[in-house]
């Protein structure tokens, strides 16, 4: 008895012409985003992802990619930052641009089940307390870390650079960098100076561990339509 064969999922009429677009294999950055602004198959401003595939072994710690990176035009999405800092520096860190700012209350609120924020950044001196919801936000992704840059003396600046399109790449399990570089409504241009900006840093973040292919492939695509491979 033979096993029962996958449905082949069906594409609509609008993805198939929009995946038509895309004639080669591969395509430069300039063209891969002028391409992109193209092929999104929503009527409402979609996001521009970019997928990275890295040659690692992801079980070897010298050889994990993290990195961050400030896209000259933004992601095209607010940011809602909470601050975790001494009540000394909870005006400040308000002023900089945080929607929240606070320690011992703000971590009763997470120990609660209430989380409104999408970026967390802390003051070295507020870590220690942290620790009783480390768990909460690390399951999250939202527990702040100096190698994102979030556990900093210097709140205000980290504040006003997440607001200007600071982001963070960092590999999955699977070898792989998820991540956002803009909408597709900033047109090729800005897209393309983006996606460099965002390239480039992980170019530089090469871990000294991988000693063969590091860069594996370059996929960009909208939040909903065909993928373009862009050349390496």
């Amino acid at each position: 008895m033979t096993a029962p064969t996958k449905p082949v999922r069906k594409r609509g009429k609008n993805y198939t012409a929009k995946a038509a677009l895309i004639e080669k294999d591969h395509y430069s950055v300039a063209e891969a985003t002028e391409l992109l602004t193209k092929i999104s198959t929503t009527k409402f401003d979609a996001t521009a992802e970019v997928h990275i595939r890295i040659g690692a072994d992801t079980t070897q710690a010298d050889q994990l990619v993290r990195t961050i990176v400030t896209l000259p035009h933004g992601t095209g999405r607010s940011v809602r930052i909470a601050a975790f800092v001494p009540d000394d520096k909870i005006e400040a860190a308000k002023k900089s641009g945080a929607d929240r700012a606070g320690n011992a209350d703000l971590i009763k609120e997470i120990e609660a089940g209430k989380i409104d924020f999408d970026v967390a950044v802390a003051d070295p001196s507020v870590m220690k307390d942290l620790g009783k919801v480390a768990k909460t936000l690390g399951q999250k992704g939202l527990m702040p870390n100096p190698k994102a840059g979030t556990v900093t003396p210097n709140i205000a600046k980290a504040i006003e650079e997440l607001k200007k399109g600071r982001i963070e790449c960092k590999m999955d399990k699977d070898g792989i960098i998820h991540t956002v570089f803009g909408k597709i409504s900033f047109g090729a241009k800005k897209l393309e100076e983006n996606l460099g900006a965002l390239l480039q840093a992980v170019q530089d973040a090469q871990p000294s561990g991988i000693k063969s292919a590091y860069i594996l492939s370059i996929t960009v695509v909208p939040s909903m339509g065909p993928g373009i491979r862009v050349k390496l």
